[in-house]
């Protein structure tokens, strides 16, 4: 079957990363992580996660989590550095969650951001839809 790209794939509220997180701004410095509806379609079922401690430091790149699936297990990085805020409690009972509504109940964690400049070096909708085409 084809892989057919759809705008509804790439929310334009949303920043990216080249390892296929989005960041959606929830307040001022808080920010809620997930992983893409690309990246949960190549991931395939997710039957568990593991997610950062709240509080814990995170830094930009690093990982911080991992998503296993039925065909692998994979890390999930942190797309900006800061202090673990919040965690998506309904993935403990639920992890399918991250594959049915990636952007939406399907968020894995919040994190307060270590400056104002935190977002700047993430990925806009455009130029995430074109890393996923290459």
């Amino acid at each position: 079957m084809e892989h057919r790209v759809t705008t509804a794939q790439f929310p334009e509220d949303l920043k990216y990363t080249v390892e296929h997180e989005w960041v959606r701004s929830t307040a001022q410095t808080v920010v809620r992580v997930g992983i893409t509806d690309f990246a949960q379609e190549a991931l395939g079922d997710i039957v568990f996660v593991t997610l950062p401690a709240q509080g814990a430091e995170v830094t930009e790149g690093e990982p911080c989590g991992e998503l296993e699936s039925t065909k692998s297990v994979s890390d999930v990085y942190a797309p900006v550095s800061g202090v673990v805020a919040a965690l998506n409690p309904a993935l403990d009972a639920n992890p399918e969650l991250v594959n049915s509504d990636p952007y939406g109940e399907g968020w894995m964690f919040e994190i307060t951001v270590s400056g104002p400049d935190a977002l700047t070096g993430l990925l806009d909708a455009a130029a995430y839809q074109e890393i996923t085409e290459k």
